[in-house]
């Protein structure tokens, strides 16, 4: 005959989530000690200051300007085609990478930008930049 309780038997049950909590803060606790036990070596280095950086040279290249009747300005100047030629290929003999940026009036001719892009090609130059301004590439009614 088997003897019952008068108490209610309840079933074993194993909480899981309180042990899942306590091994991630065993585990973020053995991360931060084991970082904290490197030893960090640093050497200690006087480095020097670079004098180029602050220096108020301007950098080398050339500004052409076509303006709207074909006139072209190097640097804000006006200049004609033959002094335009050979200063352009004098600045080619020192500096074969020397850039060039073409601005051109929004009312000059494509003609004219063309004319002086091959002004620059024939003087040897490779590097050509067309500049464009950020206010003038909305079109409006002249």
């Amino acid at each position: 005959m088997k003897i019952r309780s008068p108490l209610p038997r309840k079933r074993v049950r194993l909480e899981i989530i309180p042990l899942i909590d306590i091994m991630f803060f065993l585990l973020a606790s053995f991360m931060m000690v084991s970082l904290q036990m490197q030893k960090v070596r640093a050497l200690k280095a006087s480095l020097p200051t670079a004098t180029l950086a602050t220096s108020n040279t301007k950098p080398d290249l050339i500004n052409l300007m076509v303006e709207q009747d074909g006139q072209l300005r190097l640097e804000d100047r006006p200049i004609s085609v033959a002094d335009l030629y050979t200063t352009l290929t004098n600045r080619f003999h020192l500096n074969p990478n020397v850039p060039v940026y073409v601005h051109g009036d929004r009312r000059a001719t494509h003609g004219s930008i063309v004319y002086a892009l091959d002004l620059v090609k024939r003087a040897g130059i490779q590097r050509v930049a067309i500049a464009v301004d950020a206010l003038a590439t909305t079109p409006s009614s002249p």
